[in-house]
């Protein structure tokens, strides 16, 4: 496999003079620009003089590690990306790494093709999330007449972001569009305010957006996802609102980042529960699970709607909020399968 680079600029750090050199190896024949360092110290230093895209970052080194050094490099170079490396999955590692800001992982022994269409997925992802922020750059130092042609940049970064993500994966065209309109339902019945609505509407068509950095052959594997996998498959949830952040509120952010927290706080590596869950966030939940129910997914036929239904009543207080289920019976999308 050889991907067509523009000399993006890796740092390989490693303690492991054998494995620097292999992947240093593998992808400079691949066109890619790589330097080596053999510590956090090194690395740091480095850095200092040479910016690098993209770092690949070993978990586990003799002195400061990876994942001890991953918030201080996201904090000095919050425009690069970060691939961890690791011998051996660690799921609470993994998923710590990527709430620290890491975009994916690796393992070794490496893969030639798999980690060369890791790093270009990841790069990808950067260079998307660069140009979103250079985009909030010019919203914010426009003046008000333009607002219009503002907003209709916003717009359409929105649907390149949903376009990008439903290109990934046929299981999820029109997914994030009917859960906004089921969500907005629901809304409705609760006489959700303009403002709080108009946050919904951008939390529920960006709330899987985070899926851009997911590994689609886990994404869509053909068969039940293992607890890493699954875990794995969660990260989204944190990916999400990185992405997003150059372009929407802090209340969207935080909806997208607890849409698959359980009402009862039993979800994965979940930190609050029942009331503390954003609004926008419970109603989601029910709204993006109603609707992976109804659709084809890689490993199962649609479930008829009538038997989703029961589903989320029978979920009732402990994955859903029961004040929302009972909003969600009332609304007109279950008004008509019911007539």
């Amino acid at each position: 496999m050889v991907i067509t680079a523009t000399r993006e600029k890796i740092l390989i750090v490693d303690d492991e003079k054998t494995v620097r050199r292999s992947l240093n190896k593998a992808l400079t024949m691949n066109g890619f620009s790589c330097d080596e360092a053999a510590s956090a110290d090194e690395a740091m230093a480095f850095l200092k003089n040479k910016p690098a895209d993209l770092i690949i970052l070993d978990i586990m080194m003799p002195g400061t590690s990876g994942k001890e050094l991953l918030p201080e490099l996201k904090r000095s170079y919050p425009d690069t990306a970060v691939v961890m490396a690791t011998a051996v999955v660690e799921p609470d590692t993994i998923v710590n790494c990527m709430k620290n800001g890491a975009h994916d992982y690796i393992t070794k022994p490496f893969d030639v093709d798999q980690l060369l269409y890791n790093i270009q997925t990841v790069l990808d992802k950067r260079n998307l999330e660069l140009i979103l922020k250079e985009k909030r750059q010019v919203l914010e130092g426009k003046v008000t007449e333009q607002a219009k042609e503002l907003q209709k940049l916003f717009i359409d970064a929105v649907e390149s972001l949903i376009s990008a993500l439903e290109a990934k994966d046929k299981y999820t065209a029109g997914h994030s569009r009917r859960v906004t309109k089921i969500a907005v339902d629901i809304a409705g019945v609760l006489n959700m305010k303009d403002a709080d609505m108009e946050n919904l509407r951008w939390a529920a068509l960006l709330h899987d957006i985070g899926k851009i950095g997911i590994d689609p052959s886990i994404q869509n594997k053909p068969g039940i996802l293992t607890p890493t996998e699954y875990n794995y498959i969660l990260t989204h949830c944190t990916i999400g609102p990185g992405i997003v952040q150059p372009l929407v509120n802090e209340t969207i952010s935080d909806a997208i980042r607890h849409h698959h927290d359980s009402y009862d706080g039993t979800g994965l590596n979940q930190t609050v529960k029942y009331e503390d869950i954003p609004l926008i966030s419970r109603i989601l939940a029910i709204a993006d699970s109603f609707d992976a129910m109804t659709s084809d997914r890689p490993y199962r036929a649609a479930m008829p709607a009538a038997k989703a239904v029961e589903e989320v009543k029978r979920c009732a207080g402990t994955q859903f909020d029961p004040v929302l289920v009972k909003a969600f019976l009332k609304t007109p999308i279950l008004n008509s399968l019911q007539a």
